[in-house]
């Protein structure tokens, strides 16, 4: 009877030990994330890095478009085709 009685305030102590470092090292239980938050966290930082994306293609292709414009605008084409800058 002795043994089990030693073996199990082992064990005890061992999980105490376990539990304390996990406190530790990872914070209060309440503190702790679960995966679900790390889940919605994910989703909105794709969603937020694909409207960035979309905003850069955005004004990549404004800013094309108006420069082309503006080349267009200063070049003045001749009614034989030629173009005079």
């Amino acid at each position: 009877m002795p043994d089990q009685r030693d073996t199990v305030l082992i064990e005890q102590a061992k999980i105490q030990r376990m539990r304390l470092g996990a406190a530790l090292i990872h914070g209060h239980i309440g503190e702790r994330r679960t995966v679900n938050d790390h889940m919605k966290r994910l989703m909105g930082s794709i969603v937020v890095a694909a409207i960035a994306c979309a905003a850069c293609v955005g004004v990549s292709f404004v800013s094309q478009l108006l420069t082309e414009r503006a080349q267009s605008s200063t070049s003045i084409q001749t009614p034989t085709g030629a173009v005079t800058p």
